[in-house]
């Protein structure tokens, strides 16, 4: 038998929630974000570059009901009995001045033959109550909404020094607001933020893990080709810290101490294409790593 985890996972969270076996389905449904178009800012966060985490078959000029149907396909072969969840997660998918627009998207996706829900991937200052009033809504379909929110650290100077156009206090909020709703709250957090100690890192996990979330995404910091960082690293190559894997794998075996075991933990990497990513090159899968360090957590 295989042994148990030392956390819970998030295929345990999606059981609890579905009585099929589910899979996400991605879509680029063409938004952007507010501190890229101007709203608040321009740029972007100084380590995003979205090519990195679109699957190729998100191409935002076909429809949603298109995208999704290319991803069944796709898993439909090899898993025929599988349902789905729309995983709105390029840029800011609550990000939108026409609401009515935004909202039809949303409607879209839940039309389509086994879709079970939505997962909307959004920034702390783009969720508001009229927004959640609506969703709310939509859950009386018999479908469900799921929000991932976008966090990365806690500390106001690395939130500054990136670019994110939001503090920790509205990100403390924007977890509570949605919550209180009902609605599943994933956090990602990214650990080696520019400027950033271990100990600061630790910090972070600390303080989500007060908050009412269902789920966490960690991974580690990359830098990404045509990104801002990508410059600034390459005239200091320590503006942040890279961790080897090995290193990543006990820092994440701490990490999973500080993280109580309600909360469920979806994944603790991110790989990015070749072709993008700069440093670290570790040369591992995600599923890979979460081997390696499983390997370590059963031997402890």
């Amino acid at each position: 038998m295989p042994q148990e985890k030392s956390y819970k996972t998030y295929g345990e969270l999606i059981s609890e929630r579905f009585p099929w076996k589910m899979q996400k389905l991605a879509i680029n449904a063409g938004f952007s974000c507010p501190n890229r178009d101007g709203t608040i800012g321009t740029g972007g966060c100084s380590y995003c570059n979205n090519q990195s985490f679109v699957p190729s078959y998100c191409v935002p000029t076909d429809s949603v009901t298109k995208q999704l149907e290319k991803g069944k396909q796709f898993f439909g072969k090899k898993y025929p009995n599988m349902h789905y969840l729309a995983y709105f997660q390029a840029y800011t998918s609550t990000h939108s001045k026409d609401r009515s627009h935004l909202v039809s998207l949303y409607e879209e996706a839940l039309k389509v033959d086994k879709i079970e829900g939505i997962i909307i991937s959004t920034r702390p200052d783009c969720v508001d109550i009229n927004l959640l009033d609506t969703l709310k809504k939509l859950e009386e379909t018999g479908k469900r909404v799921m929000f991932e929110i976008g966090v990365e650290t806690t500390h106001d100077i690395t939130l500054s020094r990136t670019n994110r156009g939001h503090s920790w206090k509205v990100a403390r909020e924007s977890i509570r607001l949605v919550r209180s709703y009902g609605f599943d709250v994933c956090v990602h957090l990214i650990m080696g933020m520019p400027g950033e100690t271990k100990e600061d890192m630790r910090l972070t996990v600390e303080r989500i893990c007060k908050e009412p979330i269902t789920s966490l995404k960690l991974h580690q910091m990359q830098i990404l080709e045509g990104t801002p960082l990508a410059s600034q690293w390459r005239k200091e190559t320590d503006h942040c810290y890279l961790f080897s894997a090995e290193e990543y794998i006990e820092f994440c075996r701490e990490l999973i101490d500080l993280i109580p075991k309600n909360i469920a933990i979806e994944r603790f990497t991110s790989s990015a294409p070749d072709n993008l990513l700069l440093a670290p090159r570790w040369g591992l899968k995600n599923y890979e790593f979460t081997n390696l360090l499983d390997g370590v957590l059963n031997n402890q």
